[in-house]
């Protein structure tokens, strides 16, 4: 079985994962830092210590990365780096700080942007965070950082990520696929089609292009 790390998991389980999770092979590792999720290690992005080196084949990082300062994010890619295995990948997702200010610029500021199972979504909800739930006291859910496809690819490369393909969609959202080890391009693109089927997913792919560091 290959391993999955499912970061920031919150209620869900590999259920809600994308399908390409779901085929049998992969045993889900849940990491959160409320531990009234009942995870299955508790724990905060910037320190996974408790995980051992190269043992994870795969990390699924949905709405988590922008709940750190900007300066813990190279911590974070640090620590996504240590526990994956060579050929692993990391998947993560965020939101399009770019487009969120696009709806602003056209007066949408409080007014519902999309709804989510858990809600009506607002740019002020994009910008600093799910207002319901920290209003409820869960101030987990404080956004302290932003990402445009641009500077999250350029985060990804900087974090020693060696290929990654970053998409941008109509949903406010971002997600990315970056491996550790160098990937053929096309595999890269293929995984991340696998993972957000165009058709479910991407409405618009706007930007989607493969980084590499410079050495």
């Amino acid at each position: 079985m290959k391993v999955l790390l499912h970061v920031g998991c919150g209620s869900f389980d590999i259920r809600h994962l994308p399908a390409y999770f779901q085929d049998g092979s992969w045993d889900e590792l849940r990491y959160d830092i409320n531990e009234a999720v009942e995870p299955d290690l508790i724990g905060t992005l910037q320190d996974m210590s408790m995980i051992e080196d190269g043992t994870i084949d795969a990390i699924y990082s949905s709405h988590n990365i922008e709940h750190v300062w900007s300066f813990e994010v190279p911590q974070v890619l640090a620590e996504f780096m240590r526990v994956l295995k060579p050929d692993g990948f990391a998947v993560v997702l965020c939101p399009d700080i770019l487009s969120v200010a696009q709806a602003i610029t056209k007066g949408f500021l409080g007014q519902t942007l999309y709804m989510s199972p858990a809600g009506p979504i607002s740019a002020i909800d994009i910008m600093y965070g799910f207002q319901h739930d920290i209003e409820k006291g869960n101030l987990f859910m404080a956004h302290k950082t932003a990402f445009t496809a641009q500077t999250l690819a350029a985060a990804l490369a900087a974090g020693g990520f060696a290929g990654s393909a970053v998409a941008r969609d109509r949903g406010f959202g971002l997600y990315s696929v970056a491996t550790k080890n160098a990937w053929d391009e096309a595999l890269i693109k293929n995984l991340i089609d696998a993972l957000h089927p165009a058709d479910e997913y991407v409405l618009e792919r706007l930007r989607f292009g493969c980084y590499t560091p410079s050495v």
